[in-house]
């Protein structure tokens, strides 16, 4: 894939997501694609996607996502992003990297990697103190 192919890809991808645009996600996906995230229960398969994304429509309707760098080589196209979502009174703001493995410009496998720890503390009403502290 070329450094053209994969900006055409991550704007795409940011277009979908920024849109919320569920056909647009759809069309991002290889029909043998797989999902790994740690945010869902199992691996999603790309025949999933748009299921998956009326799911996370109805769930988190407030939910925002911003790109906020990328890189490519071979097949392999890597997204940081930021995510935000408003629980009630609260904003609750996040980031991860995503790591796409693409087939004929669509994906066949997305690995998600994403601190849950913030989303499980405002989920449960905890505070989760740091594993480690630095001396002032």
């Amino acid at each position: 894939m070329t450094e053209s192919e994969a900006a055409t890809f991550v704007n795409r991808f940011e277009a979908a997501w920024t849109g919320r645009n569920i056909a647009a996600f759809i069309s991002l996906w290889h029909a043998e694609g797989q999902l790994r995230s740690p945010i869902y229960d199992r691996v999603i398969h790309g025949s999933e996607i748009g299921a998956l994304n009326e799911l996370l429509n109805a769930a988190a309707p407030h939910l925002t996502w911003r790109l906020l760098d990328w890189t490519w080589r071979g097949d392999t196209v890597v997204i940081e992003w930021e995510n935000s979502n408003r629980y009630g009174e609260q904003t609750l703001t996040w980031r991860g990297v995503d790591k796409l493995t693409l087939k004929a410009a669509q994906i066949l496998e997305e690995i998600v990697y994403v601190d849950t720890v913030p989303l499980h503390a405002m989920r449960e009403g905890k505070r989760f103190d740091p594993l480690v502290r630095m001396p002032k």
